[in-house]
């Protein structure tokens, strides 16, 4: 099986030149499946909730019909971020396509920063789908720290872990070796690179995606600050195995009525 990620540098609020950029450095590649960072084509700093909206598409728009082409171009499942609109309210959403095929989409449940000003929370429980073979979970961005997020979609049967990001703080490609471990789970945590000032805000991006195993071993891992695309080989059969040794079991292991739940 093979899994693979798209680091980049998006222009601000050019769609079709980062669209243009994506399909130069996926011209030839194949894999099974593919993660974009998270609001890959739009950037990410926006300086008011009308300019995102404005940049928001419906899951059929014209991001979705370009990941179409992608998905069939690479024979890959693509999962990729973007911002979404529905019944005027805009949320920052990942979404997962297959050949000509919208499999769903996912709205980004805890919103970091400023997004809370530009977007909705994500109203969606967490899901998984089965494509290709792959079982697959969706999370986006800051979901990471949240350690419920990563083991629901585990008990949900996920294999694999598509996580679009756009990372400035230095923990979460560290975080997801445990995220992994904890689950026995692979993760592609897709960052983007570079530096976006608008308005009052400053962001420095800090690449480095990855490839986690479900043992915790990092399979691959990009450069902090160049534009990257690598795919690994892996066997998912591995993350159907839940036993860290002869007597334990990750999810089995759990004794619920001992953990107090705390609204």
């Amino acid at each position: 099986m093979k899994v693979g990620y798209y680091q980049n540098d998006p222009i601000f609020g050019d769609k079709q030149a980062n669209f243009d950029e994506a399909r130069k450095v996926l011209s030839g590649k194949t894999a099974d499946l593919i993660v974009f960072p998270e609001l890959f084509a739009t950037g990410y700093t926006f300086t008011s909730k009308k300019e995102a909206a404005q940049l928001a598409e419906t899951s059929e728009g014209e991001t979705a019909a370009f990941l179409k082409e992608m998905s069939e171009e690479t024979g890959a499942v693509i999962v990729a971020g973007f911002p979404e609109v529905s019944d005027s309210l805009v949320y920052n959403s990942a979404i997962m396509v297959y050949q000509d095929k919208v499999i769903d989409t996912f709205r980004k449940i805890h919103l970091f920063n400023k997004e809370k000003i530009w977007f909705t929370p994500g109203n969606q429980k967490l899901s998984v789908h089965e494509v290709k073979g792959i079982r697959i979970g969706m999370m986006v961005c800051f979901d990471w720290i949240f350690p419920e997020v990563t083991r629901t979609l585990a008990l949900k049967g996920a294999q694999i872990i598509a996580h679009p990001c756009n990372l400035v703080l230095p923990y979460a490609q560290k975080a997801m070796t445990t995220r992994c471990i904890e689950n026995r789970v692979y993760a592609v945590t897709t960052n983007r690179i570079g530096r976006e000032t608008r308005g009052d805000d400053d962001f420095t991006f800090t690449g480095q995606s990855q490839i986690t195993a479900f043992n915790s071993e990092v399979l691959s891992s990009a450069p902090a600050n160049e534009t990257h695309f690598d795919v690994v080989e892996i066997d998912l059969s591995n993350a159907d195995n839940k036993m860290v040794n002869d007597h334990n079991d990750v999810l089995k292991d759990r004794r619920t009525s001992f953990y107090e739940i705390m609204d």
